[in-house]
């Protein structure tokens, strides 16, 4: 009784098999302020120009799929979550020193 499952079924749960709503939010979020950015700001010089469309390049980043994470975003929260959180390892091994001294008394 063995059990196939296939390798893609959270992908039929996601939006394009890629997004979740929160990643969309925050893409569509980003490609708003760059466009409400590039409507009031000059274009004449390259700063400006960069600096109008910095949102949507940093929203497209963190939205971007990356290998063994869903996203950049996702792969940003674990490794925050590794680092600030405290790790707890409970030994349930056995040692080599415990028990060549157990049985001598």
């Amino acid at each position: 009784m063995d059990y196939l499952i296939p390798a893609n079924t959270k992908r039929g749960k996601l939006i394009f098999g890629l997004f979740r709503t929160v990643d969309l939010i925050i893409f569509l979020c980003g490609l708003a302020v760059t466009f409400i950015l590039l409507a009031i700001f000059p274009m004449e010089e390259t700063i400006m120009a960069v600096l109008a469309l910095a949102p949507a390049l940093s929203c497209t980043l963190l939205v971007a799929p990356v290998p063994h994470y869903h996203n950049v975003m996702c792969l940003i929260a674990d490794m925050y979550s590794f680092y600030s959180e405290r790790r707890c390892f409970i030994w349930k091994g056995w040692c080599f020193v415990y028990e060549s001294t157990k049985g001598k008394k």
